[in-house]
Parts: C-alpha cells; sequence; structure tokens
C-alpha cells in the first residue's frame, strides 16, 4: 500500500508541480489586485471632478454613444469619493458580418462628477502586457494561464486548472499519509535483550514527530527533503482547503455543482438553470437598465434591504439582468461572499430569484464560502496576508518535491551503473 503511495504522490506531484509554482506566486501577489491596481494605475482610478456626480445610467449611455460598437454590460451605480467609475463593455454583433466587433478593450473608465472619460483597457488581456494590464495578467494567469479559445470553447485553462487541482485535493490525502509512521513489523525469531537494556519501545507520535521538524546543518539534500515534508504537514489544512476550492471554483459549472446536488439541498441559481447562448451569439435584452433598476428597488424595499442598488449588470450569454445592493466603500462585499441581489429575465422582466449572503441552507452556505476562503477575504487582511504566505509555501512545496525527484533519481542512475560497470565500481 505504501509503495504504491509512494508512486502516485511522485507522479501526482511531477504532473502538478509547474502548474503549482505559477499558481502559488501569482495567487500570492493577486490577493491585493486591487490595492496594486489603484497603486499602478492612478490615472484610470483617481477622478479628479469635485462635486455632486452624474447619474450613472446618463454616464453609461454616453459610453455607449463614445464607443457605438461596444455594449456596456456592468454599470456601478456609485463610486467612493475620488475615484472613477468603470463600465464593463462587449463589442455588439456587426449587422453586415453577424460577427462580433473587435474588442481591443472591456473597460472603460469615467470621472462620475465631470464624465471624462479617463482611458480604456482590456482587462485580462494576455498580451501585450502593460502597467495597465499586468495586476489582471496575473490574476486570469493563476486559474486559466490564458489557454485561448480553441475549436470553439474557451474554457479550456479552467478546465485545465481546475483537473490540476483535483488532482492535488487527492494528492494532498496521499502525501499525509506517507508522512505516518510505518506499522513496525516483528521477526520471526529474535534475541529478546535483558530489560535493563532494551531500549523501550517509542510511542507512535515519538516515531512521527521527526515528520515535522526541519533539520538544519543536516546537508542540503535532508534540508530540503524536511522543508518538503514539514512545511506540508504544518500547512496540510490549509493546503487541503485551497486545493479544494480551486477545483471548485473553476469546475463549478461541470463537476462541484451537480455533485453537491446529488448528495445535498443546494439551492440554484438562475445561472445553473440556464444553458449559455456562447460569446458569439449574445441574446438581446428587450428591458433596459432603467426598467430593472425601477424593479430592482421596488423589490428590494418589499424585502426591507436598505442598501442601495451599487451595481448593475447584463450576462448576455443567459439573458439574464443582476442587481447588486450595496454601498461603494463596500464593493467586495461581506467578506468576500458579495451581495444581496437579484435577477430578472431580459426580455420580459420577470423576477428569476434572489441571493443573499451567508443565508440559505448548509450546502448554499457551503457553496457561497469557496471563494472568500480561497481568496482568504473571509478573515479579512489577516485572510489575505495568509494566503499570499500560502502561495509562497506552495511554489516551495513544488520545487522542493521535484528536486527531491530528481535526486533519487540521480542516486538510482549510479547504482544503476555501478551493478552494470562493477570494475569501476571497485576502483571507486
Amino acid at each position: 500500500m505504501r509503495r504504491v503511495a509512494t508512486l502516485l504522490h511522485r507522479w501526482a506531484g511531477l504532473l502538478i508541480a509547474c502548474f503549482l509554482f505559477v499558481s502559488g506566486l501569482t495567487g500570492a501577489v493577486i490577493s491585493w489586485d486591487h490595492e496594486l491596481d489603484e497603486l499602478l494605475n492612478a490615472q484610470l482610478i483617481d477622478a479628479p471632478g469635485v462635486g455632486p456626480a452624474r447619474p450613472a445610467l446618463e454616464l453609461a449611455r454616453a459610453v455607449e454613444v463614445r464607443h457605438p460598437r461596444m455594449q456596456v454590460l456592468s454599470v456601478p451605480m456609485a463610486a467612493e469619493t475620488g475615484h472613477s467609475l468603470d463600465f464593463y463593455v462587449e463589442p455588439r454583433l456587426d449587422p453586415a458580418t453577424g460577427a462580433l466587433y473587435p474588442a481591443p478593450y472591456n473597460q472603460v473608465f469615467v470621472d462620475p462628477v465631470t464624465g471624462l472619460e479617463l482611458g480604456t483597457r482590456n482587462w485580462g488581456a494576455a498580451w501585450p502586457i502593460t502597467r495597465a494590464t499586468f495586476v489582471s495578467f496575473l490574476y486570469r494567469l493563476h486559474y486559466t494561464l490564458h489557454i485561448p479559445r480553441l475549436w470553439g470553447i474557451d474554457t479550456w485553462g479552467l478546465w485545465l486548472m481546475g483537473g490540476i487541482a483535483m488532482i492535488w485535493t487527492l494528492d494532498c490525502l496521499v502525501a499525509f499519509y506517507l508522512t505516518l509512521p510505518q506499522r513496525r513489523r516483528t521477526p520471526a525469531l529474535t534475541l529478546v535483550a535483558p530489560a535493563a537494556v532494551r531500549p523501550p519501545p517509542k510511542s507512535w507520535w515519538q516515531r512521527w514527530r521527526p515528520a515535522w521538524r526541519i533539520r538544519f546543518g543536516a546537508g542540503g539534500a535532508k534540508l530540503n527533503f524536511d522543508l518538503h515534508r514539514a512545511f506540508g504537514l504544518w500547512t496540510w489544512l490549509l493546503l487541503f482547503i485551497i486545493a479544494f476550492t480551486a477545483f471548485s471554483l473553476n469546475l463549478y459549472r461541470e463537476v462541484f455543482f451537480p455533485a453537491m446536488s446529488l448528495v445535498s439541498n443546494v439551492t440554484p441559481s438562475p445561472f445553473d438553470l440556464r444553458t449559455p447562448s456562447g460569446p458569439d451569439k449574445p441574446m438581446a435584452a428587450t428591458l433596459s437598465y432603467a426598467d430593472v433598476l425601477a424593479r430592482a428597488r421596488a423589490d428590494g424595499a418589499r424585502r426591507g434591504w436598505r442598501e442601495p442598488v451599487g451595481e448593475l449588470s447584463y450576462a448576455r450569454e443567459y439573458g439574464i439582468y443582476s442587481v447588486a445592493f450595496f454601498l461603494p466603500r463596500d464593493e467586495q462585499g461581506a467578506g468576500g461572499v458579495g451581495h444581496r441581489q437579484l435577477y430578472y429575465d431580459g426580455r420580459d422582466g420577470a423576477l428569476l430569484g434572489e441571493r443573499q449572503p451567508w443565508k440559505g441552507t448548509l450546502a448554499d452556505i457551503f457553496v457561497q464560502a469557496q471563494f472568500p476562503v480561497h481568496s482568504g477575504r473571509i478573515l479579512g487582511i489577516p485572510g489575505r496576508v495568509l494566503i499570499s504566505l500560502m502561495g509562497l509555501i506552495v511554489a516551495m512545496l513544488s520545487v522542493t518535491g521535484v528536486l527531491i525527484w530528481w535526486r533519487k533519481r540521480a542516486a538510482r542512475a549510479g547504482v544503476a551503473q555501478s551493478r552494470q560497470t562493477p570494475g569501476l565500481a571497485r576502483a571507486r
């Protein structure tokens, strides 16, 4: 059993090491994505205008007038003082060709007071990497590796990294098993030493304790092995949680949600109940943002929600409007779990459902917790610091694991060569 586990850990680790190294380093950085973005791109995010802000829907219409080939799909309703509003846009269909117009950018930044356009950028672009796109480049690299669209499918990166996370989750269990002390083997015939000479048998913990230690000064090979094993043990629970949540987020629609639905009472969202049309076949909405805003304000008031509408968005592959309720200073929302939301059909305006953070069945809360736990935002600033440190540890474990394999491989090759050339071995 142990030999099988060793082989599984070795080859699973080699398979995922490179991916985890990249994901670990990028994860350590993107824990601070908003702060880094503000630091690098003040020209887009800081708004110089002073005074009352213009209505957000008016600014959105102005964006579409200036960019007639683009459709505004996300309208932030209010900005923090001194900050711009960023409108997410996607290309419209070219009536002459039936294909989407080229999309050199997907964000438009506007001063909410003056209406002045501060700039555009292509969030998440793989190339070129610029000051404006650097943070979003790392963000998408973290969970998609920027694998391009192939054969009409643009989720290859999500699937690949989701599969890597599944292997990592299982490998965490195998790795933990390998650290446990082996069962004692009692020889068939033994010479029993006198009681005064025979050392007392070590307890199970005494035999396991060395696995938690790092032997400094014992040589590079032993230090590398101890770093891999001890850090893996000390952080094992966090490693397992990060691996599992990475799998659940990347393969949510394909694996995680269907599996949860089989074993628990999880409430599907309107997006779970619809099949997307595909990015090249957007569904046109018959209701405007103003129509949806009026309905959402009334429905929110009936529910006793005190927060204002913070953002309107339209998912045109699903034909669904989402209306989020929050204050501008609470953009991340409820420890990263998001905000209260209402969902409307883009054609007839029917209310499709609602979402409230940390409410619902136990399964609903478990599903909601995946991103806050994975990002560390569930614990606020300390959680994000912890996730950054864990990203560095994941990268270190990937490197030390490969080095352990390489050294053992070299040692086995040396033994094999010595057996093939016994005279050379004796000469040495």
